[in-house]
């Protein structure tokens, strides 16, 4: 499913215009991202969570070259379902 697929259900569903809806979907996106930029977490009760990760630093290889680099330690985001959410897709 795709984002406009999203905003068509939502439109669809709800009787709002597509256009509005796109703008409340945008806008969501959005403040997730910027919430996570200032490493924090977002939680919505009964879907999920949107943590930052942090990875520590590592040696890795360059195959074509065979030396070996360093990856510095760094922030990735991540998103664990809320348990009712798994239950709900483990039961279909």
């Amino acid at each position: 499913m795709t984002k406009a697929d999203i905003v068509s259900e939502i439109a669809k569903s709800t009787g709002i215009d597509k256009n509005s809806v796109l703008a409340t979907v945008e806008s969501f996106m959005s403040v997730i991202k910027s919430t996570l930029s200032s490493d924090e977490n977002v939680y919505l009760r009964g879907f999920g969570s949107f943590v930052v990760k942090t990875r520590a630093q590592k040696t890795a290889r360059n195959i074509s070259k065979n030396t070996t680099i360093i990856i510095p330690e760094h922030n990735i985001p991540s998103f664990k379902p809320a348990k009712i959410f798994l239950n709900s897709v483990a039961k279909k």
